[in-house]
């Protein structure tokens, strides 16, 4: 129930210092308009600051919140209430551990004032890069170890029969493999044909229009069929591992494997590790032929160049080394894909959002990482004279 404006919450009695300070009332929320009132017109009459507890007269204080709390905390100051409370006879535990709890929140607070200072903002951009650096630093660490990890059970089951999970790994194979054969065909088809028609543009220019057959077979035997199928299957199936995974770490069914005496890296891992090596370059080899007829679609559409001739000037140009050199980067790109992808499933801490973020940072790091290696991997050939 409310108060009326006319209740006194303090009194003063006595005369100057040496008077005795009353609280009456309800030092509600109810009644905080009157209260601070109160509160801020006896503050500029006395300075409590140094007060006596032992003069506080509290027999009247019917209630107390926490707003009640904070006031009086302003109006006496933390020491003065810390004393008081020490010294005070009264038996109510509630008020007494409210304004504990009030005065440990403040000190608290104090404590952490130095840490909430401003800073500039050249301070902030600096302290941003400097975790972004320590960050890339420990993710760094983190994939090697889970490579050194991958790298050591996957030689010991590869020389023992009995540790093999044949249909773990054609499971696998099919999901991230011959499921992904539309999208890659599609897509490469694609690509080779809009690489025909720049070509083609560009050679028009010099009437050489027929090297177009050489740009589209170097480019999709040496680079882009491997690149383009590593991307998709960073997205596709490196997002599906990692998701796969941490729903297995939340529900907490990867501790009941290590219970039951398994190793989650070989039953989870090494499966879809062995599946992506021999997906990849089987879409690999895909994302060439269908590049490459694309090329050879748009050149008999637009250049005049029957898939004959087109046939006849790609064998006669364009080595098998070229092949041999795209082909070789598969299993390395699916390799990391499938660490990246099933290394990120395990970190997951065990909340939703925490699945979400760790999806995310394994497509992230499989691209990156693809086209690193792919950029690193073509200034090496260009410096062996491959």
């Amino acid at each position: 129930m409310r108060s009326s404006a006319n209740d006194s919450y303090l009194e003063w009695q006595g005369a100057g210092q040496s008077g005795q300070l009353l609280l009456r009332g309800s030092w509600l929320l109810a009644n905080h308009g009157d209260l601070v009132r109160q509160v801020a017109a006896f503050r500029k009459q006395h300075q409590l600051s140094s007060f006596d507890p032992s003069r506080i007269d509290a027999s009247g204080l019917k209630a107390i919140d926490t707003v009640g709390a904070m006031q009086l905390l302003g109006l006496l100051g933390a020491d003065v209430v810390k004393r008081w409370l020490a010294i005070d006879t009264q038996d109510n535990a509630a008020r007494k551990a409210l304004l504990e709890t009030i005065l440990q929140a403040e000190a608290d607070a104090a404590q952490g004032g130095d840490a909430a200072k401003p800073v500039s903002t050249a301070q902030q951009v600096l302290g941003e890069i400097g975790e972004a650096v320590e960050g890339i630093g420990k993710q760094i660490v983190s994939l090697l170890g889970a490579i050194g990890l991958t790298l050591q059970v996957f030689f010991l089951c590869l020389f023992s029969p009995k540790r093999w999970r044949p249909t773990s790994v054609v499971a696998q194979l099919d999901v991230a493999g011959f499921r992904a054969v539309p999208i890659v065909a599609l897509l490469t088809f694609m690509v080779g044909a809009v690489v025909a028609f720049l070509g083609a543009t560009i050679l028009a220019n010099f009437g050489a229009t027929i090297y177009t057959v050489d740009l589209v077979g170097f480019s999709f035997l040496r680079e882009f069929a491997v690149l383009l199928a590593a991307i998709l299957v960073a997205g596709r199936t490196a997002s599906a591992y990692a998701a796969q995974l941490g729903l297995m770490k939340v529900n907490e069914e990867i501790d009941a494997l290590r219970m039951t005496g398994l190793d989650p890296v070989e039953v989870l891992m090494i499966p879809r590790v062995a599946a992506l090596l021999v997906a990849l370059p089987l879409l690999t080899f895909v994302g060439m032929i269908s590049g490459i007829l694309g090329g050879m679609v748009v050149s008999a559409v637009a250049l005049d160049i029957s898939p004959n001739m087109f046939v006849t000037i790609l064998q006669r140009d364009v080595a098998v080394k070229h092949f041999v050199l795209g082909m070789a980067k598969a299993p390395i790109f699916a390799f990391l894909i499938a660490v990246i992808g099933c290394s990120e499933g395990f970190k997951v801490s065990g909340s939703a959002q925490s699945v979400g973020t760790r999806t995310t940072s394994a497509v992230v790091q499989s691209i990156f990482v693809v086209i690193l290696l792919d950029a690193v991997a073509a200034l090496f050939y260009m410096e062996m004279g491959w």
